[in-house]
């Protein structure tokens, strides 16, 4: 018997007989010799005594899983042979599960450039990572992509999905990594920042992009659509650039036109773009933000509900807080960005210009106004970003502006003219999120890219660190809106079904080997908006494609991580 969690050469099973062994004298065979190969039965690790939580919804039973290079070769009942094991590791009767997906994870480059940020993910659990919003990695030009990007001190440009997964997957990931090609990022590679419709050359020009990023592997096609220059996208652009993704099984992916007011036409343009093109659907991060708004809930669910009972395919995700992370930007008027990020910076040195976007932001307008999502009361958005210093990290945008002696309109002002900052609105109530809860459909998200205390200090909001442990600790243990094996479900299979990698997502004979052992009574988030920069405890052991990314509660250095790339793409790396 092999010492329970205990690394030692392999060992041949006692299953196994050697040709030798079977042979005597004049070729005499032994009983049992004579279906017995000589070839190695050995597994890497076995873990025995966990609870398994499979992933799909059914209830956890007592069992082992043994796991064999990337794979998990075996699952069962009862008492394994141990002795077939290189490493056996005792769950003592803690949750075994598939590795957690964060179904909007943002940016992948900082595993490149901040190696140290893979702990954030890795951390709570998560094994896939599924990146991109508006703005996506590829494709690039050298006007999309001014500057290189230093890793180890060597500078890197490229053009398309296939050359920025080589360059991935030539420096190691420590998560699985897919991508969707973003809307956005069509856009700016043919048109840019303007707000004008393309021409018929034009959008064909970007569905070519959108195209040849799904050939390379991307997921589907992916919007968001508060932010310029996505904004000045319609419904028909949208859906001319869906109906590329269309021939490879690909997913429209959106941040909606509208969280709040209107989010019942935003959710209406979101499936129609699916309709016409004939795509499921996926809703990012979905909320009904500002208190006058909460009440849209129940009829958005419904709106969203009747649909998958017509046929639609339509999904959608959250992540469990209850203020959510924009860039400062988002509360001036769309149109303010129309000549580009650059001129209105200049712009902003006019006093009378501030005037003007001070007034039709104190007004009801026809757009997302978040300066009304948040009661009108700058008190109420957070600043999570240390552009401007350390100082201001964790204060209101009002405390901020005291601090620095002028009125929050000011340094509002003053900030944009100089920087693009991330900041914290409180926009929800628990209530809403109790009841979009009840829908099955319904998924996770950290919506943020991977951070390190290193690099980014506090300056972060706390779903970075904390919200997958966070589903499991208040949604499950605390308040019990989901069963243990419905999170998990929510956290593993199903995400993996709408990311279309069936291959994990799992526990069973034949998935990748990406699995969390963690313990559901003490499984915690640590992070807050004060200190998001901590790590959750409870979870023990997190394992990408068979490699130990997190071991007794202490990340690795392991890099195990993969592209995983949609459909039928392969890659052409060299």
């Amino acid at each position: 018997m092999i010492p329970v969690d205990a690394k030692h050469g392999r060992s041949r099973s006692r299953r196994t007989t050697s040709l030798a062994a079977c042979l005597t004298g004049a070729l005499l065979l032994l009983p049992g010799c004579a279906h017995v190969p000589e070839v190695s039965q050995d597994w890497d690790t076995l873990i025995i005594n966990a609870r398994i939580v499979d992933g799909t919804g059914s209830p956890w039973y007592r069992g082992s899983v043994a796991v064999s290079g990337e794979t998990i070769a075996w699952v069962g009942t009862g008492e394994p042979d141990s002795d077939r094991a290189e490493r056996v590791i005792d769950a003592a009767d803690k949750v075994l599960s598939p590795g957690f997906v964060d179904m909007m994870g943002q940016g992948s480059m900082p595993y490149l450039t901040d190696p140290a940020s893979a702990g954030s993910k890795l951390m709570q659990g998560i094994t896939l990572h599924a990146s991109g919003e508006g703005w996506t990695p590829a494709p690039q030009t050298p006007e999309t992509q001014p500057e290189p990007q230093i890793i180890d001190g060597v500078p890197y440009r490229w053009s398309t999905y296939e050359d920025y997964f080589c360059l991935l997957e030539s420096y190691g990931v420590p998560v699985n990594l897919v991508h969707n090609v973003g809307a956005t990022q069509a856009r700016l590679v043919v048109i840019g920042e303007e707000n004008r419709p393309p021409s018929a050359s034009e959008l064909a020009r970007m569905q070519q992009l959108v195209a040849e990023a799904m050939e390379a592997g991307a997921t589907g096609l992916s919007s968001a659509l508060i932010y310029p220059p996505s904004t000045y996208q319609t419904t028909e652009e949208l859906t001319a650039l869906a109906e590329a993704i269309r021939p490879y099984g690909g997913v429209y992916t959106t941040h909606l036109r509208n969280e709040s007011s209107k989010l019942l036409e935003a959710i209406d343009e979101a499936l129609e773009i699916g309709r016409q093109a004939g795509v499921p659907v996926h809703i990012y991060h979905l909320k009904a933000a500002g208190e006058g708004n909460w009440p849209l809930i129940d009829e958005a669910l419904a709106k969203l509900e009747q649909a998958r009972a017509e046929g639609m395919d339509v999904t959608a995700d959250i992540y469990p807080y209850l203020r959510n992370g924009l860039g400062l930007g988002a509360f001036l008027p769309p149109d303010a960005y129309a000549q580009g990020r650059a001129s209105l910076r200049e712009a902003l040195a006019d006093p009378e210009v501030r005037a003007s976007l001070k007034a039709r932001i104190e007004e009801d307008g026809d757009w997302e106004n978040w300066f009304h999502h948040i009661g009108r009361d700058w008190n109420n958005v957070q600043i999570i970003d240390s552009s401007l210093g350390p100082d201001v990290v964790g204060l209101s945008i009002q405390e901020a502006a005291d601090l620095r002696g002028v009125d929050a309109w000011q340094f509002l002002f003053d900030t944009l003219a100089e920087v693009e900052i991330a900041v914290a609105p409180l926009s929800m109530n628990p209530e809403q999120k109790a009841a979009i809860l009840q829908k099955p459909f319904i998924m996770f998200d950290t919506d943020i890219s991977p951070v390190s205390p290193e690099r980014n200090g506090s300056a972060t909001h706390p779903r970075a660190y904390g919200s997958m442990a966070r589903v499991l600790a208040l949604y499950v243990r605390e308040e019990g809106l989901l069963t243990l094996e419905d999170a998990v479900r929510r956290m593993t299979s199903a995400s993996t079904n709408r990311l279309g990698m069936f291959d994990r997502g799992r526990i069973a004979a034949g998935q990748a080997a990406d699995m969390v052992l963690f313990d559901p009574d003490t499984i915690q988030d640590h992070a807050t908006y004060e200190h998001p920069a901590q790590y959750p405890t409870g979870i023990d052991y997190v394992w990408v494609n068979g490699t130990l990314a997190v071991e007794h509660g202490e990340l690795t250095d392991a890099r195990a991580g993969r592209v995983l790339r949609h459909g039928a793409a392969t890659g052409q790396c060299h």
